[in-house]
């Protein structure tokens, strides 16, 4: 309460000294708040913790004044909602984030909490997503240096949040890191009219955190203090063509995840895409051995991480194919590509309609590393040698999806897409009932309805066909909105193929919302399924639930 109490007369002073000065401040913020009621339902493994209910809030504010802002975020959790921490971290009330920062053209300086992105993120990403319940913000000192255009130098010195029981606790690392970007173009006047754009850039990251030994097997190994990653990436565009890639490499950085091997890591992402009017393609490849990275190296899932490998798959919305078994890279590592492309078929065409039809399809592939396991004293070191960057033997996942998309009259547009799996549930644990293997089709047609100018309805009906796991799986959605204010939804997921007849359930849940210009409040009744949920590759599990719940969001 004094670290409430302390922001609220922070805002005070503030407003009181901008009304003052012949400038006024700006003060904007937004809230979300999300409550649970729980009720015990055996079919699904649903339980009811002591409380029976459970709330997650958040307001965030920030004050700006000429070049300077101050920002804070105020947290509630009482308690969090289940599966929102596996450790149940989020407790109690109090700030989660406050920061001072300061920016004119040449220097931009930050003390407090900050998040920071080096690249691609395969040295430092620092994010907070509250839907998953991560924020791995740095508490420290940020600056930004431009000396010159095209010139941006970036320096950051800090410890990551890991928990907050009525306040922010860190992680144990010490996490040093600069940044270093050049827009080559920007140096001369000449080269600023060229149509090649070429961008560099380079990084490097350090933790300190006190190592000392570990005993196996009567040998003493000693955990080193500092550790340090680097990388070097180049950007390069021309008119609709663009080609980025990164390399990064760590020295030996024995960690929970890699069993604390001394084997040194490394990783490489290429991206290259071509569009223009009606047509494009992208293509990526990345290759990670041994780069998991954090603010604690004996801990593991989703805590404290320092970096990011993005997912090589597409990333999904539709029920059965983003919910049963999103993937995510394994900490482990692996050698992975994807193809995507997409191209409208010209309006007034026989096959484009008169509207034109837009047609997607996407193909990804991933697989362990090439490697060959060690023996002896090595094997306590290195664990293995990577022969190559390319694949390896075990399969991690394929994805094949294409997605054609019409409209039909003004009022009627239609989708209908096609998912092809090969999801391997040792690597990525989605499931306890099956190991290994799974092989899945998914079609899906989504339909799409203008009633009138206020009103609008849409239909999903989506299948899901395999033989392993708990077997086949439908979703029917439906959901009505009534401009400006008002949706109604339902949603049922329903698992057909369960060998086990009882648990052949119906999985329906309903939702009606209220919105007023920046406002909205939804209430929901029904049942989820146990399973896991993703936001752009990252993802924490969720247990089943059965109850009611209310979400409230606002800003201004």
């Amino acid at each position: 309460m004094k670290r409430i109490t302390g922001a609220l007369l922070l805002l005070c002073s503030l407003t009181t000294w901008a009304q003052e000065q012949p400038k006024q401040g700006i003060l904007r913020g937004n809230f979300q708040f999300i409550a649970q009621q729980y009720s015990a339902d055996s079919l699904i493994n649903a339980t009811v913790p002591p409380s029976k209910a459970a709330m997650n809030g958040f307001g965030n504010f920030t004050y700006t004044y000429g070049n300077v802002t101050a920002g804070w975020r105020l947290e509630t959790y009482q308690n969090a909602l289940q599966g929102y921490s596996a450790q149940n971290r989020y407790k109690g009330t109090g700030i989660g984030n406050r920061y001072l920062t300061y920016a004119d053209s040449t220097f931009e300086i930050t003390i407090g909490n900050f998040y920071e992105q080096f690249g691609n993120g395969l040295t430092l990403r620092t994010y907070w997503e509250p839907n998953l319940g991560i924020d791995n913000a740095m508490d420290g000192a940020r600056v930004v240096f431009r000396p010159a255009k095209g010139i941006a130098l970036k320096g950051v010195f800090g410890r990551q949040r890991l928990d907050f029981d009525n306040q922010i606790i860190h992680a144990d690392g010490i996490i040093r890191g600069v940044d270093g970007e050049i827009v080559i173009n920007d140096l001369n006047k000449k080269w600023m009219s060229a149509k090649t754009k070429i961008t560099i850039g380079g990084n490097f990251v350090s933790r300190y955190q006190e190592g000392g030994s570990r005993f196996v097997d009567s040998l003493v190994f000693t955990i080193p203090d500092n550790v340090a990653m680097y990388s070097g990436r180049i950007l390069l565009q021309r008119g609709g063509w663009m080609l980025s890639g990164e390399y990064a490499r760590k020295i030996n950085d024995p960690s929970a995840d890699n069993g604390y091997i001394y084997k040194e890591g490394q990783g490489i992402f290429v991206n290259s895409s071509y569009s223009k009017k009606g047509m494009g393609f992208n293509i990526m490849a990345k290759s990670i051995d041994n780069l998991s990275f954090r603010g604690d190296r004996n801990l593991k899932l989703f805590d404290v991480p320092l970096n990011y490998t993005p997912a090589i798959t597409k990333q999904h919305t539709y029920n059965l194919a983003a919910t049963l078994y999103p993937y995510a890279t394994p900490f482990t590592g692996e050698a992975s590509f994807m193809l995507e492309a997409f191209y409208t078929i010209p309006k007034g065409s026989k096959l484009g309609g008169k509207y034109g039809t837009q047609i997607t399809a996407s193909y990804a592939a991933a697989n362990c590393l090439d490697t060959t396991q060690l023996t002896g004293i090595d094997a306590y070191t290195e664990s293995y040698e990577l022969n190559s960057l390319g694949f390896g033997k075990t399969k991690y996942v394929r994805d094949f999806n294409i997605e054609f998309k019409r409209k039909l009259t003004k009022e009627f547009q239609a989708m209908y897409t096609f998912y092809y799996m090969e999801f391997n549930t040792l690597v990525t644990p989605v499931t306890s009932d099956f190991k290994g293997l799974l092989y899945a089709n998914i079609h899906v047609l989504e339909l799409g309805y203008k009633i009138s100018k206020k009103d609008n309805i849409r239909f999903e009906m989506q299948q899901m066909t395999t033989k392993q796991d708990k077997g086949n799986w439908e979703t029917i959605v439906v959901e009505y909105t009534r401009s400006p204010h008002w949706t109604l939804g339902v949603v049922n997921q329903y698992n057909s193929g369960n060998p086990v007849e009882a648990k052949k359930i119906n999985y329906l849940f309903g939702t009606v919302g209220y919105i007023n210009g920046p406002h909205r409040v939804t209430l929901g009744y029904g049942k989820r399924r146990e399973g896991v949920f993703c936001i752009g590759g990252v993802c924490r599990a969720v247990p089943a639930t059965n109850g009611f719940e209310i979400s409230i969001t606002s800003s201004f």
